[in-house]
């Protein structure tokens, strides 16, 4: 019996090490990941997916020579790098809905946990509703297998490739959140251009009363007409990030 148990313990502490190992890098990236890492998902089932995603990635994973601080340290890190970058990606749509309702006067309704926006919270929620039916397990899973090719494990990642991995994607995300709020942008030069015409023209005319219902009611139309295009551009960005989270900042 005890040697059964013996026999067992040696066979199955190379598939622990392994399934521990994996799990230190999808731990460290579900704590930023989109949809995931966000704090509406209770911390079980959290864990529960890191598992289930731990399980299928260590069967592609080369058993550990051994569980070191170096290697936890290590392991972490890259997880957690690569989920801030998803992060910043899926921050854009955020950014995009403030710099809209700052420009169309639809800024701090509606606000949850922290100031935002009307816009920003429905461009998020509908933004992470798209990426979740779009199969954002699975194209996580090959994200990591793949990272294990450029980013081997316990190996540590060089400080300056990941300051300016980091600095990269975060300007792509400023990028991309500065072209999905343009249209709003242009309705709101167009606005206070004629605004401005009316009030020289009219002075004695109120015309903040008039105007302000004007262009919360555009927006709103913009809004509806142009959120398709916005959540098309930012999904074909996230899964491009997804399908290469690394390149464009380290070699």
């Amino acid at each position: 019996m005890i040697e059964a148990a013996l026999a067992l313990h040696d066979a199955a502490l190379p598939l622990l090490s392994q399934l521990f190992a994996v799990f230190l890098r999808v731990g460290g990236l579900m704590l930023v990941v989109p949809g995931f890492g966000d704090r509406l998902i209770p911390m079980r089932i959290r864990l529960v997916v890191g598992f289930a995603l731990s399980a299928a990635i260590a069967p592609s994973v080369p058993v550990p020579a051994a569980v070191t601080p170096d290697l936890v340290a290590v392991e972490l890190t890259v997880g957690f790098a690569l989920g801030t970058v998803l992060r910043f990606i899926a921050a854009a749509l955020t950014m995009a809905g403030m710099m809209a309702a700052q420009l169309t006067s639809l800024s701090q309704l509606f606000g949850n946990v922290e100031p935002s926006s009307a816009i920003g919270n429905l461009l998020n929620m509908a933004g992470l509703a798209l990426l979740m039916a779009s199969g954002l397990p699975m194209m996580l899973i090959e994200m990591l297998m793949r990272s294990y090719d450029v980013l081997p494990q316990g190996l540590a990642m060089p400080g300056n490739d990941v300051a300016g991995w980091i600095v990269t994607r975060a300007s792509q995300a400023f990028g991309l959140a500065f072209a999905m709020a343009a249209p709003f942008a242009l309705a709101a030069l167009i606005y206070n251009a004629a605004m401005g015409v009316i009030n020289r023209a009219m002075p004695q005319l109120m015309v903040a009363l008039v105007g302000a219902p004007a262009i919360t009611g555009a927006s709103a139309v913009l809004l509806f007409l142009a959120a398709p295009l916005i959540l098309t551009v930012w999904k074909t960005t996230m899964v491009a990030v997804l399908a290469d989270p690394i390149g464009g900042g380290m070699p």
